[in-house]
């Protein structure tokens, strides 16, 4: 069992996964599950709200460069609200907080507060 938590909702097009919990191999699997059904609804924006996960690993790592990858070929916009320390310097250790894009709020991409 993933102890993972996620809470979707859609808003100004864009949808919005806030995630609690750890981002491991499991977790990893409940999210990616999530995101299918997301890009089947085709949003114009995915944000992955980071703040909730006390834990990420290269499985967490690997899901989040590879849905970038699709969101840039669906030409939809994908961000991320950044997580704590911990989680933050696994995008620092292998340089993908310079390939991706973070915001400070959900609300800079669905367009509310």
């Amino acid at each position: 069992m993933a102890n993972l938590s996620l809470e979707t909702s859609v808003a100004g097009g864009a949808a919005v996964v806030a995630l609690s919990g750890e981002l491991d191999l499991a977790g990893a699997a409940v999210l990616e599950q999530e995101l299918e059904r997301l890009e089947d609804d085709s949003p114009g924006a995915i944000v992955l709200d980071l703040r909730g996960v006390e834990f990420m690993d290269s499985s967490g790592l690997r899901l989040i460069a590879v849905t970038m990858q699709r969101a840039q070929a669906g030409r939809r916009r994908f961000a991320l609200v950044p997580g704590g320390d911990q989680v933050m310097r696994v995008f620092d250790i292998t340089r993908m907080r310079e390939r991706l894009e973070f915001v400070r709020d959900p609300g800079e991409v669905t367009g509310g507060r």
